[in-house]
């Protein structure tokens, strides 16, 4: 019989994940320039369409289907559709017997089914950042549906699908190698930096990146953006937890506290480094901090969650200014926040986790010794090794068959207008008058379009 508290709480956490998405494309849409905040959205919206349909045909079944393949995959034909999820007496009448329907945990299973799909519809979307400007639209839905199969599906198999450690239907890297993972730093964030640094090599660099001054077009979106991530990663961590518990409390505490000391952590490496600290920097340390979060937010206490956050908003901070010196073009700096920051809150579970909270282990500064850390590292480096090496054959695939870039022209006109005969922005009823649409007379050629982590470039 379902509990109807934790049904409630979870409903209400897959609607703040759904929210999430919105956050995001409102987050990378003012990180772009004025002339691709349109095609930069609309990569996150579609994943929605794209990725939401695809999880009830088979999508859920790979991931949480009984093992077929030692741990590497769910039996796509289980739960194809979601068939044996929904069924039997929804409502009593004339008081007949009680609810009588398919369960996960306490909770109905549809419901945790449509919880999982809002993390696959966001981690589809966090790829996007690292292709703006110049990526195609059709070929960006090739590419994200192949992903989500071939690579998203099966990793949230090895991730999330938990069976007690019977290994009869669960994954690999919950199951045989006891990696913690609450929240999905491995599948969600690991997997997507991976696959961005993938999809944006094949791509290649923006024309004129990284000489001319690509900064964001509108903060103010920025700001709104990290605002409704930070306010649905609290249903993406604490939801986790699959009910109104006490797990989801000290998640949601965890959550809270290891995010602000990462904002603080970034906007701190700015003012040493550059001399003023940015809005763009609290933005982006406030993501830093919900990444590395993630995946430790059930291993550690409140304390370690502040230290880790610190940590995660310095590395982030630093290492988004490796795209400069390495030469990839990261447009949105989907690798040194999701993936770094993956990365640290992964591999930091083996160094601050306490059997105090609830996921049970002792870390190397508790006691533990090198066991959880090399359970941790082994399960980070593997996701990252899989999602890189597929992401870069489905990208070359899709290049190959269908093209991925604009044309030249439409990349300086304007991926918006080439790409979707819109624009984000219609100031020609002010030109003329000296109004909002007309540049300033001291303005240099150019600066009404934009890009990211300005000052970082200046590392380059």
């Amino acid at each position: 019989m379902p509990d109807t508290g934790d049904t409630a709480w979870m409903l209400a956490s897959s609607a703040l994940v759904l929210l999430m998405t919105p956050g995001l494309a409102f987050f990378y849409g003012g990180m772009v320039r004025s002339k691709s905040v349109l095609n930069m959205m609309m990569m996150s919206v579609s994943s929605l369409g794209l990725v939401g349909v695809l999880w009830v045909l088979y999508g859920y079944s790979v991931a949480f289907g009984n093992d077929v393949g030692g741990g590497l995959l769910g039996n796509p034909a289980q739960f194809a559709g979601l068939q044996g999820l929904f069924g039997g007496t929804y409502l009593a009448t004339d008081g007949g017997p009680a609810v009588d329907i398919p369960l996960v945990g306490t909770i109905p299973a549809t419901v945790f089914a449509a919880f999982q799909a809002m993390f696959a519809i966001i981690t589809v979307a966090l790829i996007s950042g690292a292709a703006a400007d110049r990526l195609r639209f059709g070929p960006w839905l090739v590419f994200a549906g192949l992903w989500a199969t071939i690579v998203y599906f099966p990793v949230a198999h090895w991730v999330f699908s938990f069976d007690g450690g019977t290994a009869e239907t669960g994954g690999w890297i919950a199951n045989s190698l006891k990696a913690v993972d609450f929240a999905g730093g491995t599948a969600v964030h690991i997997n997507a930096g991976a696959a961005a640094l993938a999809l944006c090599l094949v791509l290649g660099k923006r024309r004129g990146w990284p000489k001319e001054p690509m900064r964001p077009h509108n903060l103010t979106l920025v700001m709104l953006g990290a605002g409704l991530l930070w306010f649905g990663w609290f249903g993406f961590n604490a939801g986790s937890a699959v009910g109104s518990n006490g797990v989801a409390g000290i998640t949601f505490v965890n959550t809270l506290v290891a995010t602000s000391a990462a904002m603080l952590a970034w906007l701190l490496v700015e003012r040493l480094r550059d001399g003023k600290p940015t809005s763009l920097g609290a933005a982006s340390g406030v993501v830093a901090g919900l990444v590395a979060i993630t995946p430790s937010c059930s291993a550690v206490s409140p304390l370690g969650a502040i230290a880790l956050g610190a940590i995660a908003g310095v590395v982030c901070a630093l290492a988004v200014g490796l795209k400069y010196r390495l030469g990839f073009d990261d447009s949105l700096d989907v690798v040194g926040v999701h993936l770094v920051g993956g990365l640290v809150g992964t591999i930091l579970v083996g160094f601050f986790a306490t059997s105090s909270a609830p996921a049970g282990v002792d870390g190397l500064f508790y006691g533990g010794g090198l066991d959880q850390l090399w359970r941790q590292a082994v399960g980070g480096f593997a996701v990252l090794a899989f999602s890189f090496v597929v992401s870069l054959v489905i990208a070359y695939v899709v290049k190959a068959v269908f093209g991925l870039r604009v044309s030249p022209e439409a990349e300086v006109q304007g991926i918006d207008e080439s790409e979707h005969a819109e624009t984000g922005y219609d100031f020609a009823g002010l030109r003329g008058g000296g109004g909002l649409g007309t540049p300033r007379p001291d303005a240099a050629p150019g600066s009404d379009t934009t890009g990211v982590h300005a000052t970082a470039g200046k590392e380059g």
